[in-house]
């Protein structure tokens, strides 16, 4: 038997050119035919040796638990199978450059008539790596350039230095990524960060440095992650104009917070999915391990996607969450909610939306959004099968409402401010999906029950992000 190079799961061809054997020179009947597939798919196999070929300074340990699944194949298929998923396992790790899978009959002494061997060429990364390119966040964009040491102590750790200028945020940091062997999605990380960012619609310009250590790790079908963050925030006035309310905020100050966030994530894609759900909750305590900000923040996000007929997506999606300040200290401007903007709720201008100062926004410490979303196909659908899959017509109605609470007044006092004076609006428009990166939103707007101090877009609006409503 020659060498059987794993790279598909499609079954083996039985006649054809791909053996270099016609069906019309072949004089088979039906039985012989039968037996032929049964020897390919169904004769049981054992895998004697699995073997990794091309490793420098990658631990031999750490790949045993991504290829043990391999030995309990018991025939063929199954070993073209599970040595294609230990391939994936391999690549997951970011430390091989590529991964041939090889299968072969065994050899040696203790060779079996029905064994196998198994081998994996990889190609190790370089110890050291370097990237350039552009993110887009909500409603902004930035160039990244990055450094990067994968597989620093054989086991698959990174660490990563990271530059990024944008148009309202600047940061560095350097951060260290271990993960669990046998276990990826357990996985630890340490950042260490300097971020200094401008917030115009508060004339607000905040500098950042601080340490974060990050546990994550799945739960049934949750992802969770476990958070302890120290950053030391020194906030400043964006322009001599900023309001007496901001001018109050600003200096410094220490926060040292624990959070907790669980995801349940089934759609197939986060960009513009097509279909499945998400459910995001995430819980922040700051103030009990240390720093001058005391607080408990709650938040949550969901979203449902159905496909509908004519290869439209209905989707719906709901925002909130509370700020609850703990002592006698109010909340920070740079802790509160914002609400408002092309990715939350479209038609008024980015994070226009509740209490405000002289024409400085203030964020509040409650609020709730939602959408509802149609998603269709561009009319006569031009350039179908290509470059026109990208574009989406995209038919909208918004609403959310973000407000401060009193919260000596109870929960139906809450639920009756949130439910007053809501803003909402409709309208429609175009998308165009950046790949998995980000997705571009052209639409035109109609908002509807403005307040006074509200800022609109009433019209065309654009918004390019990777978190929309």
């Amino acid at each position: 038997m020659g060498t059987v190079h794993a790279r598909s799961l499609d079954p083996l061809p039985m006649q054809g050119p791909e053996l270099g054997v016609q069906a019309d020179d072949m004089d088979l009947g039906e039985p012989e035919h039968e037996e032929k597939q049964e020897v390919l798919e169904n004769k049981d196999v054992v895998v004697q040796h699995v073997h990794i070929d091309g490793l420098g300074r990658t631990k031999e340990d750490i790949l045993t638990y991504e290829i043990a699944d391999v030995f309990r194949a018991k025939n063929l298929i199954d070993v073209m199978k599970k040595s294609h998923e230990a391939r994936q396992r391999l690549l997951r790790l970011g430390i091989f450059r590529h991964v041939e899978v090889v299968i072969d009959t065994a050899e040696g002494a203790d060779a079996l008539p029905n064994g196998l061997d198994v081998k994996f060429e990889v190609k190790e990364l370089r110890r050291m790596t370097g990237s350039y390119n552009t993110m887009v966040g909500n409603n902004e964009g930035s160039m990244v350039l990055g450094l990067k040491l994968p597989n620093v102590f054989g086991r698959a750790e990174k660490l990563t230095f990271q530059f990024s200028y944008g148009t309202k945020e600047t940061s560095y940091g350097l951060s260290f990524f271990k993960p669990q062997p046998g276990h990826f999605e357990r996985n630890f990380s340490i950042n260490l960060y300097k971020v200094t960012g401008q917030f115009p619609w508060s004339s607000l310009r905040e500098t950042d440095r601080g340490v974060s250590t990050e546990f994550s790790f799945p739960i049934w079908r949750t992802n969770h992650t476990l958070k302890w963050e120290g950053v030391w925030r020194e906030l400043g006035c964006l322009a001599r104009t900023a309001s007496i309310a901001v001018r109050e905020e600003s200096g410094h100050s220490l926060k040292s917070s624990l959070s907790h966030t669980m995801v349940i994530d089934t759609r197939n894609s986060t960009i513009l999915p097509r279909k499945g759900a998400l459910l995001k909750i995430n819980q922040e305590l700051a103030g009990y391990t240390g720093g001058d900000v005391s607080f408990l923040k709650e938040d949550f996000e969901i979203q449902l996607n159905k496909t509908l007929f004519w290869d439209s997506v209905l989707s719906t999606s709901l925002w909130g969450g509370m700020l609850l300040p703990l002592g006698h200290k109010p909340s920070c401007i740079a802790d509160r909610f914002y609400l408002g903007g092309p990715t939350s709720v479209r038609g008024f201008s980015m994070y226009s939306i509740g209490p405000q100062s002289e024409g400085d926004y203030l964020g509040g410490e409650a609020y709730w959004a939602g959408g509802l979303h149609l998603y269709t196909p561009l009319p006569f659908r031009p350039g179908r099968g290509g470059f026109g899959d990208l574009f989406r017509t995209h038919f909208f109605l918004n609403a959310g409402n973000l407000c401060n609470l009193n919260y000596g007044e109870g929960p139906r006092a809450h639920l009756s401010k949130l439910a007053e004076c809501i803003r909402w609006s409709y309208g429609a428009g175009i998308v165009l999906r950046l790949g998995n990166i980000a997705r571009l939103e052209l639409n035109y707007c109609i908002p509807m029950g403005v307040q006074s101090g509200d800022r609109i877009c009433d019209g065309v609006q654009f918004g390019a992000g990777i978190r929309f409503l």
